[in-house]
């Protein structure tokens, strides 16, 4: 089991940025993959975007170009750079961990962008 605790969520204005970390303890030497989702009011949770421990990474359309997200491998952590954030952005992130026929995921963090 993995523990993912989250960080960085806040309420920021339409065009700015906000950063997100996600620290993981517990069996970390099974992590295969880390990633961040989100889940808006009365939508479903979509991904947002996941780093493999190869490095490979993969975004939703709505945000490549705006997002990025990193892994220090080090520190067991992944983080989400968000800029030029929209209103559509406001969603509760939650942090996920992966590997062999398991997956967790963190508490979640608000994130709100005022138009």
């Amino acid at each position: 089991q993995v523990l993912l605790v989250e960080s960085g969520g806040g309420l920021v204005q339409a065009g700015g940025s906000l950063r997100l970390s996600c620290a993981a303890s517990g069996s970390i030497f099974s992590i295969n993959v880390m990633g961040w989702y989100r889940q808006a009011p009365g939508m479903q949770r979509e991904l947002v975007a996941w780093i493999a421990n190869s490095g490979k990474t993969n975004y939703a359309d709505s945000v490549k170009g705006r997002f990025t997200i990193s892994r220090e491998n080090a520190e067991n952590t992944v983080s989400l750079q968000m800029n030029s954030l929209k209103a559509e952005d406001t969603a509760v992130y939650y942090c996920y961990a992966g590997g062999s026929g398991w997956g967790d995921w963190g508490q979640g963090t608000q994130v709100t962008v005022s138009s």
